[in-house]
């Protein structure tokens, strides 16, 4: 139960931080302890405009052992699978601490890719290249950047496309109604996650409708 506890503050708060752009959500609601994350590539590299989506699963005696994760989005990186996503980053591990957060480790994994480290690799082709020939390492980082992550000269997405995102798979109409009541978009649909709500519903039973207005004012 406190893991759960602390894993529901966990997302709250990042929902609510509009500083880091590091995000994560409940995979499925009837399982917590399974996670989805995502960020931004960091500026001046060749991951820089994509959108880098992580598997995230915690274990039952979270946080007192690190988080597991995987890249879900394909990345020319030494210190990440090209295969499978698997990464090699001592914060997931030897250096992991009850103190950090899935926030924190999400931020590891972004600084990571701004810092490679070819000489502990978890892919030896990938540090290869990198050592070997930078310029050819870089080309292939953006277009693997390019190709799985959304980045490059794409046009902006559209007004209706950004609506589509916000909403993050709720239906306008059950989102327009908590807004009614004076409440941002963006805290909404982070209510309705943690509420377990699932994506899609038009409507709500009131007691789930009470759910979800007690976590939008306990979060104001």
């Amino acid at each position: 139960m406190a893991t759960k506890r602390r894993i529901l503050k966990e997302l709250e708060d990042m929902s609510r931080d509009r500083s880091s752009g590091m995000q994560a959500e409940v995979v499925d609601s009837d399982n917590m302890m399974h996670l989805r994350g995502w960020f931004e590539g960091p500026p001046d590299t060749p991951y820089a405009g994509g959108t880098y989506v992580v598997d995230i699963v915690l274990p039952d005696n979270y946080p007192f052992v690190p988080p597991k994760m995987r890249f879900e989005t394909r990345v020319w990186h030494p210190n990440i699978s090209s295969q499978t996503g698997a990464i090699c980053l001592d914060t997931l591990s030897a250096k992991w601490s009850p103190v950090l957060t899935i926030k924190t480790a999400l931020l590891s994994l972004q600084s990571l890719l701004a810092a490679p480290e070819p000489s502990d690799p978890q892919d030896a082709e990938v540090a290869q290249m990198m050592l070997n020939d930078p310029a050819r390492f870089d080309a292939k980082a953006r277009e693997w950047a390019t190709r799985y992550a959304g980045a490059g000269d794409a046009a902006p997405p559209s007004e209706a496309e950004k609506r589509r995102r916000e909403l993050d798979g709720y239906s306008e109409s059950l989102v327009e109604g908590f807004t009614g009541m004076g409440f941002e978009t963006r805290a909404v649909v982070s209510a309705l996650r943690g509420a377990g709500v699932k994506r899609g519903v038009e409507s709500l039973a009131e007691d789930m409708a009470g759910r979800v207005v007690e976590r939008l004012i306990g979060g104001m």
